[in-house]
């Protein structure tokens, strides 16, 4: 019972790593795609850099110079584009001997067979190491010496029908890795052989650690790519095709930002995709592999591609066919719809026209109820604040009245009849409350409207604008308009409330309204609506 009840965690366990390992090959694949859109920019830099290298070439006469220049020019054009790199490898042949590069014609010859290789010449490119001595060779030089030999003889163990003769090829690629593995000082170079070997004798589970370690440790772009490269095939001598996805594109990526146009990775990489049905993401990098292939004259790179290219064309054709019969099909079912569709409208027309005149005239109406709900949450609410504020005063009045109605009554009472008359005859009591009074009402006001001198200033000419005193609320000219936006439009009720004679407040809204920064004749309705 144990054990069953196990089965559905290790069933979710599963299918999570199936899910993880989709993830990372799509977000791979992503990145590859997006690498591949800027492959412009990458073969302008590579380019300019080699414009760079061509044009010093062309000032210098210094043939040591110019033996380094063409070196580094052969490099660059070696997996980029095959016949210029053997054009620079003539240059070369045609320089004197230069004491200061030993092994001079050594390095070409070396250089010559590796160009060879790219371009499919494999009998010739081996021809031209055997000619080589290399008992006096640097340490560098021998290097690449088996290198050339390793890559040479793999070629053509990969390429050779025969099963006697792929066996003597890949015994004389085992050779050669052996030799590297003993001579190169370059620990990568030790550890791609070690994983190489490991793969070839059924060990793959052994390379991964060593490729891994290496992987971490680089950022040379080169090395970077056959790492990567190596990782393939170690996942594809374990047979998992999610893995060998992943590396691939990896090795595309550094590829492409190296810039070379002789590569295995992308047309590998096409063909798994077309076997796990991403047919359109095969054909287009298999074109991009046709094309590279072709401008860098690397006929192995070619002959790569036409042996996969009919297969994945003829599935592309397919699924293009498939689509164009589910458009027309699509285009069918559309027609029919937009007949119907033409005959509702039809139908729908009719009755649109009468909702249409229905619909504006109950907009017209409906901005009407809004603009006086408006009004009306405003009037209530100026109405709440100051019937509040007018209880307020009323009771504060009358308490004050009480006050002063006491202290008259205390002097009656103590005979200082004086003092009494001097009360009643002073209109200080007065000027107080009035003060108090518009105190209050100002308060109120900038309670109701806080920006309302701000908004109130807009309004007029920069110099005309008025602010009140340290100490004051509002002055006489904005008490005047701040009632004007209550609704207190009648200059007699203005008048009234201020204590001011009409022409007083006539006067100081004619002033104003003269100095608006707008329309004068508008410019209390404006006012009204701050």
């Amino acid at each position: 019972m144990k054990s069953v009840s196990l089965i559905p965690i290790l069933l979710l366990l599963f299918s999570g790593l199936l899910r993880a390992g989709e993830k990372d090959v799509s977000d791979i694949l992503q990145r590859l795609d997006s690498v591949l859109s800027s492959q412009n920019t990458f073969r302008k830099q590579k380019d300019a850099h080699i414009q760079k290298l061509e044009g010093r070439l062309n000032k210098t006469t210094v043939e040591s110079e110019r033996y380094v220049l063409c070196k580094e020019l052969f490099q660059e054009y070696l997996h980029y584009q095959a016949d210029t790199a053997v054009y620079y490898l003539d240059i070369l042949d045609d320089m004197p001997l230069m004491p200061a590069y030993p092994n001079q014609k050594e390095g070409i010859a070396i250089n010559r067979a590796q160009v060879m290789g790219v371009m499919g010449m494999y009998s010739e490119a081996i021809r031209q190491l055997e000619g080589i001595n290399s008992a006096g060779l640097t340490e560098d030089l021998r290097r690449e010496y088996y290198h050339a030999f390793r890559s040479c003889y793999g070629w053509l163990s990969d390429y050779t029908l025969y099963q006697r003769d792929k066996r003597e090829y890949q015994k004389k690629t085992d050779q050669y890795r052996d030799s590297i593995l003993l001579t190169s000082a370059w620990e990568s170079d030790r550890e791609i052989v070690r994983a190489e070997k490991a793969i070839i004798q059924g060990r793959p589970d052994d390379a991964i650690p060593i490729l891994q370690k290496q992987l971490e440790e680089t950022t040379d772009r080169e090395l970077l790519s056959y790492l990567n490269f190596t990782m393939y095939e170690v996942y594809e001598a374990k047979g998992d095709m999610d893995k060998q996805i992943y590396y691939l594109a990896q090795t595309a990526i550094w590829d492409a930002k190296r810039v070379v146009r002789e590569y295995a990775s992308l047309q590998k990489l096409a063909y798994l995709l077309y076997k796990k049905g991403d047919v359109e993401r095969a054909y287009r990098y298999l074109n991009r592999s046709m094309e590279d292939a072709v401008n860098c004259n690397a006929r192995l790179r070619s002959l790569e591609v036409t042996e996969v290219y009919p297969i994945i064309d003829r599935a592309y054709r397919e699924k293009e066919q498939q689509k164009r019969d589910a458009v027309r099909n699509m285009l069918c079912s559309i027609s029919v719809l937009a007949l119907l569709l033409v005959v509702a409208v039809c139908y729908l027309y009719y009755w649109m026209k009468k909702l249409s005149a229905m619909r504006k005239y109950l907009y017209r109406t409906n901005r009407k109820l809004v603009a006086a709900n408006t009004t009306l949450e405003e009037v209530g609410k100026i109405k709440d604040v100051y019937i509040a504020r007018y209880l307020d005063r009323c009771v504060e009045y009358l308490e004050k009245l009480e006050q002063y109605r006491r202290s008259l009554e205390k002097l009656a009472m103590a005979s200082k009849m004086d003092e009494l008359f001097k009360a009643i005859r002073s209109d200080q009591f007065l000027r107080d409350e009035r003060k108090a009074f518009y105190r209050e009402f100002d308060k109120s006001f900038l309670e109701l409207f806080p920006n309302f001198i701000g908004n109130f200033n807009n309004l007029l000419v920069e110099d005309a604008r008025i602010y009140p005193k340290p100490g004051e609320l509002l002055n006489t000219e904005l008490r005047i308009f701040a009632l004007i936006r209550l609704g207190v439009t009648d200059s007699a009720r203005i008048a009234h409330f201020l204590s001011y004679s009409l022409t007083t407040v006539y006067n100081y809204r004619s002033k104003i309204r003269n100095r608006a920064a707008g329309n004068k004749d508008t410019f209390e309705q404006e006012v009204m609506k701050l």
